[in-house]
């Protein structure tokens, strides 16, 4: 049994680099069965992954049990919506938290830790910060594994699409929540 007592939450630090990796691998490929096809799931690497902004920026979190990485994620003020360092369309430009919504980015879980309450940290760390930043609204690209959580969050989708950068479509949604009603 996992014991939410022994859970830390984090600032990620570039010596998690190859944990979170790890991690994020393991994530992609284990928590979208059943969502995607396993085409997809091998495509979807292409599109996710992650992103070294976030941990320069100090807006991306690590949740560990002990010593152990169960969990990444977190926020950011740029306009990147999602993807990791090798993705395409990638934009670095400070967003306007007056009239522009804040990025949920890389959530990923352990496969072993899920409904846990790991990815409610992580996010409600995330918005918090937002909020303390200016953002009242935040939004992220959300896969089909991660809609119903978000959905218990409290955000809403907004839009459903298709990446198509890579060999293989991958599925996705904006998903929006409005903070600090």
């Amino acid at each position: 049994m996992h014991s939410k007592a022994t859970l830390s939450l984090q600032l990620a630090q570039m010596e998690d680099v190859p944990a979170i990796r790890e991690l994020m691998e393991l994530s992609i490929d284990k928590l979208q069965i059943g969502y995607l096809t396993a085409e997809q799931i091998a495509g979807s690497h292409a599109v996710m992954g992650l992103d070294l902004q976030l941990i320069s920026d100090g807006s991306y979190f690590c949740v560990f049990e002990d010593d152990v990485l169960i969990g990444c994620g977190g926020w950011s003020f740029r306009k990147t919506l999602y993807g990791g360092n090798h993705t395409q369309g990638r934009n670095p430009r400070r967003l306007d938290p007056k009239t522009e919504r804040a990025r949920i980015r890389a959530m990923y879980t352990h496969p072993d830790y899920t409904r846990r309450g790991v990815g409610r940290l992580i996010l409600e760390a995330s918005e918090t910060a937002a909020l303390k930043a200016g953002f009242r609204e935040v939004e992220m690209a959300a896969t089909l594994a991660g809609e119903p959580f978000y959905k218990k969050c409290g955000y809403h989708v907004e839009s459903s699409w298709v990446d198509k950068s890579g060999e293989i479509g991958i599925p996705l949604k904006t998903m929006i929540k409005k903070m600090g009603d």
